[in-house]
């Protein structure tokens, strides 16, 4: 893939021209999904994505296109540079976290689980592993392993040598396999298990959840200090099944559930009394449920209101 390289480079003696707003509008246009895909698998957050997405405009509309080679790797280079200052900031903010933090989820287009690699390059559990990673590792791992970028342009966004973005992409590599999800199975097996489980979490069915969960099953939920959620993560279907069947779904309330894709996943869309209360994101492995995260944080609940698009 072609560097972001300058023009001036091969003719020192051309002069800077103003470009028309309306060129660089297009290329931005052209790529924001994309843009927008990796700042969002950088931060876990929608809108400070979108806020990284603005900062990445202001300054794109101040560069003289007549010097951008490849207009993609040079906003991907601003967009990566702007989102690591974020991401620092993020970090402070989640100290303070009142309760567990879980990233804000995304309502995505069907033909988003057809693309593998992107569906889980957005899931909740990858990133909740790329929680784990350092700014910068994590900045070139979402570049080489989602995105493909050859380590030179890493390096340049990331304003590092060639030579320690490999040592970091080779570091962070092996973080996230000791980690990530593994499981295999087709989309009829999950469509199967996701049906099934939310039969039985709409009708309180016990017997039905501990048929469908995997024994090692992990459920999250994220509530901001806000709304109620758990205090810690909960292991064991027998837990997990109990609080699905009797925790979230008391009847006090009209409750009604509709099966979306959240992240590229399976995913249950939750309202109280028609108003949305939460998002359900479900990590289905081999037929059976591993990993069940409910987002209740009102603030983290605007972007499953409609579809939001993600792209390589």
């Amino acid at each position: 893939m072609a560097q972001a390289r300058t023009k001036s480079q091969e003719s020192a003696t051309s002069e800077p021209r103003e470009q028309p707003t309306d060129t660089a509008t297009e290329a931005f246009v052209a790529h924001r999904n994309l843009l927008f895909t990796v700042a969002y698998e950088m931060l876990g957050s929608a809108a400070d994505a979108e806020d990284v997405l603005q900062e990445t405009w202001l300054r794109w509309v101040g560069v003289d296109l007549g010097t951008v080679l490849d207009p993609r790797a040079f906003l991907i280079r601003i967009t990566t540079r702007q989102a690591l200052k974020r991401l620092r900031t993020l970090g402070r903010r989640k100290e303070s976290y009142v309760g567990p933090w879980l990233p804000e989820p995304l309502l995505t287009a069907p033909d988003v689980a057809e693309d593998v690699e992107l569906a889980e390059s957005v899931s909740m559990a990858m990133l909740l592993v790329l929680e784990t990673l350092a700014p910068t590792e994590r900045a070139v791992f979402v570049l080489r392993e989602a995105f493909a970028l050859d380590y030179d342009e890493i390096a340049q966004a990331v304003e590092k040598t060639p030579a320690a973005v490999r040592q970091i992409a080779h570091r962070a590599r092996a973080h996230v396999a000791a980690r990530r999800p593994r499981g295999t199975g087709s989309p009829t097996e999950h469509r199967a298990a996701l049906q099934a489980f939310q039969v039985a979490v709409e009708t309180g069915d016990l017997q039905g959840l501990l048929d469908i969960l995997a024994p090692d099953v992990v459920a999250l939920s994220d509530g901001g200090g806000v709304k109620h959620a758990l205090p810690r993560p909960i292991v064991g279907a027998d837990k997990v099944a109990r609080l699905l069947a009797i925790g979230w779904w008391k009847r006090e309330a009209k409750r009604s559930v509709e099966l979306v894709q959240i992240n590229g996943g399976p995913g249950l869309l939750i309202r109280v009394d028609g108003e949305i209360d939460g998002v359900l994101a479900v990590r289905v492995e081999n037929g059976y449920v591993t990993g069940a995260y409910h987002v209740r944080n009102p603030e983290k609940l605007s972007s499953v209101e409609r579809e939001i698009a993600v792209s390589r």
